[in-house]
Protein backbone atom coordinates (compact mmCIF):
# COMPACT_ATOMS: atom_id res chain seq x y z
CA UNK A 1 0.00 0.00 0.00
CA UNK A 2 1.43 3.41 -0.28
CA UNK A 3 1.53 5.45 1.64
CA UNK A 4 2.71 9.38 1.61
CA UNK A 5 4.45 10.97 4.59
CA UNK A 6 6.72 14.75 5.12
CA UNK A 7 9.84 13.37 5.94
CA UNK A 8 13.38 14.34 6.52
CA UNK A 9 15.40 14.73 3.26
CA UNK A 10 18.56 13.33 4.74
CA UNK A 11 17.57 9.60 4.69
CA UNK A 12 19.63 7.25 2.37
CA UNK A 13 17.35 6.38 0.53
CA UNK A 14 15.36 9.50 -0.16
CA UNK A 15 18.91 11.10 -0.78
CA UNK A 16 19.31 8.09 -3.07
CA UNK A 17 16.11 9.37 -5.02
CA UNK A 18 17.49 12.83 -5.17
CA UNK A 19 20.50 11.72 -6.91
CA UNK A 20 18.86 9.71 -9.00
CA UNK A 21 16.28 12.98 -9.82
CA UNK A 22 19.99 15.02 -10.18
CA UNK A 23 21.59 12.26 -12.32
CA UNK A 24 18.07 12.48 -15.37
CA UNK A 25 18.61 16.61 -15.13
CA UNK A 26 22.20 16.75 -15.32
CA UNK A 27 21.49 14.20 -18.44
CA UNK A 28 18.87 16.16 -20.23
CA UNK A 29 20.12 19.80 -19.49
CA UNK A 30 23.03 22.24 -19.28
CA UNK A 31 24.29 23.57 -15.87
CA UNK A 32 22.42 26.91 -16.24
CA UNK A 33 19.30 25.42 -17.57
CA UNK A 34 18.77 23.31 -13.91
CA UNK A 35 17.10 24.71 -11.61
CA UNK A 36 17.74 21.70 -8.60
CA UNK A 37 17.56 22.29 -4.61
CA UNK A 38 19.92 20.49 -2.07
CA UNK A 39 19.44 18.22 0.04
CA UNK A 40 19.74 20.88 2.95
CA UNK A 41 17.76 23.42 1.04
CA UNK A 42 14.65 20.69 1.56
CA UNK A 43 15.22 20.41 5.53
CA UNK A 44 14.91 24.34 5.51
CA UNK A 45 11.51 25.34 7.67
CA UNK A 46 9.38 27.20 4.27
CA UNK A 47 9.57 23.35 2.55
CA UNK A 48 7.10 20.81 2.57
CA UNK A 49 9.24 17.83 1.77
CA UNK A 50 7.28 14.50 1.48
CA UNK A 51 8.10 10.86 0.36
CA UNK A 52 6.17 8.14 -1.26
CA UNK A 53 6.81 4.47 0.45
CA UNK A 54 5.75 1.26 -0.63
CA UNK A 55 6.20 -1.02 2.48
CA UNK A 56 8.97 0.72 3.51
CA UNK A 57 10.36 1.17 0.15
CA UNK A 58 11.14 5.15 -1.08
CA UNK A 59 9.71 5.10 -4.49
CA UNK A 60 8.90 9.06 -4.95
CA UNK A 61 9.42 12.53 -3.21
CA UNK A 62 8.42 15.84 -3.87
CA UNK A 63 8.40 19.48 -2.40
CA UNK A 64 7.06 22.73 -2.28
CA UNK A 65 8.79 25.94 -0.63
CA UNK A 66 6.89 28.47 0.28
CA UNK A 67 7.15 31.31 -1.05
CA UNK A 68 5.88 35.50 -0.44
CA UNK A 69 2.40 35.94 1.07
CA UNK A 70 0.17 32.50 -0.87
CA UNK A 71 2.57 31.79 -3.14
CA UNK A 72 4.70 28.51 -3.22
CA UNK A 73 6.63 26.39 -5.81
CA UNK A 74 6.46 22.77 -6.50
CA UNK A 75 10.35 21.23 -6.50
CA UNK A 76 12.06 18.17 -6.84
CA UNK A 77 8.78 15.82 -7.75
CA UNK A 78 9.98 12.64 -8.99
CA UNK A 79 9.43 9.29 -8.90
CA UNK A 80 12.08 5.98 -9.30
CA UNK A 81 11.76 4.56 -12.98
CA UNK A 82 11.35 1.08 -11.71
CA UNK A 83 7.80 2.42 -9.78
CA UNK A 84 6.38 4.15 -12.74
CA UNK A 85 3.80 3.73 -14.16
CA UNK A 86 2.08 2.95 -10.35
CA UNK A 87 0.31 6.47 -9.68
CA UNK A 88 3.06 7.66 -7.79
CA UNK A 89 3.52 10.92 -9.01
CA UNK A 90 -0.38 11.77 -9.27
CA UNK A 91 -0.24 10.63 -5.31
CA UNK A 92 2.71 12.68 -4.58
CA UNK A 93 0.81 15.89 -6.27
CA UNK A 94 -2.12 15.21 -4.35
CA UNK A 95 -0.73 15.37 -1.25
CA UNK A 96 0.98 18.19 -2.03
CA UNK A 97 -1.44 20.18 -3.04
CA UNK A 98 -3.54 19.23 -0.13
CA UNK A 99 -0.93 20.39 2.30
CA UNK A 100 -0.47 23.78 0.54
CA UNK A 101 -3.85 24.41 0.52
CA UNK A 102 -4.05 23.55 4.32
CA UNK A 103 -0.99 25.88 4.63
CA UNK A 104 -3.05 28.77 3.00
CA UNK A 105 -1.12 28.37 0.10
CA UNK A 106 -3.51 29.82 -2.99
CA UNK A 107 -1.16 29.99 -6.02
CA UNK A 108 1.30 27.14 -6.72
CA UNK A 109 4.02 27.52 -9.66
CA UNK A 110 6.77 25.58 -10.67
CA UNK A 111 9.25 25.15 -13.35
CA UNK A 112 10.08 22.18 -15.24
CA UNK A 113 12.11 21.52 -18.24
CA UNK A 114 11.02 21.04 -21.98
CA UNK A 115 12.26 17.61 -22.29
CA UNK A 116 10.11 16.06 -19.97
CA UNK A 117 6.74 15.29 -21.81
CA UNK A 118 5.86 13.07 -18.71
CA UNK A 119 5.89 15.76 -16.30
CA UNK A 120 4.79 18.58 -18.68
CA UNK A 121 1.64 16.18 -19.38
CA UNK A 122 1.24 15.11 -15.57
CA UNK A 123 0.81 18.83 -14.55
CA UNK A 124 -1.68 20.03 -16.99
CA UNK A 125 -3.71 16.74 -16.08
CA UNK A 126 -3.37 18.94 -12.92
CA UNK A 127 -4.76 22.28 -14.37
CA UNK A 128 -1.33 24.13 -14.30
CA UNK A 129 -1.26 26.34 -17.13
CA UNK A 130 1.90 27.85 -18.63
CA UNK A 131 3.19 31.13 -18.02
CA UNK A 132 6.30 33.54 -17.99
CA UNK A 133 9.16 33.20 -15.63
CA UNK A 134 8.39 33.70 -12.18
CA UNK A 135 10.76 35.11 -9.02
CA UNK A 136 14.42 34.52 -9.59
CA UNK A 137 13.96 32.61 -13.11
CA UNK A 138 15.23 34.16 -16.32
CA UNK A 139 13.54 33.11 -20.10
CA UNK A 140 15.22 29.98 -20.71
CA UNK A 141 14.04 28.20 -24.22
CA UNK A 142 14.66 24.61 -22.14
CA UNK A 143 12.40 25.98 -19.04
CA UNK A 144 8.70 25.90 -19.10
CA UNK A 145 7.11 27.62 -16.59
CA UNK A 146 3.44 26.70 -15.20
CA UNK A 147 1.07 27.74 -12.38
CA UNK A 148 -1.87 26.39 -11.01
CA UNK A 149 -4.42 28.31 -8.28
CA UNK A 150 -5.40 26.30 -5.68
CA UNK A 151 -8.93 26.24 -3.81
CA UNK A 152 -8.61 27.54 -0.56
CA UNK A 153 -9.81 24.85 2.14
CA UNK A 154 -11.95 27.55 4.07
CA UNK A 155 -14.07 28.80 1.31
CA UNK A 156 -13.70 26.17 -1.63
CA UNK A 157 -12.86 27.97 -4.08
CA UNK A 158 -9.39 28.72 -6.02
Amino acid sequence: MLSISRESPHQDDVVALIRASDTLMQSLYPAESNHLVDVDSLARPEVHFVVAREDGRALGCGAFVRGAESQAEMKRVFVDPAARGKGVARALMEALERAAAAAGVTLMQLETGIHQPEAIALYRRFGYVQRGPFGGYKPDPLSLFMEKRLASLETGVG
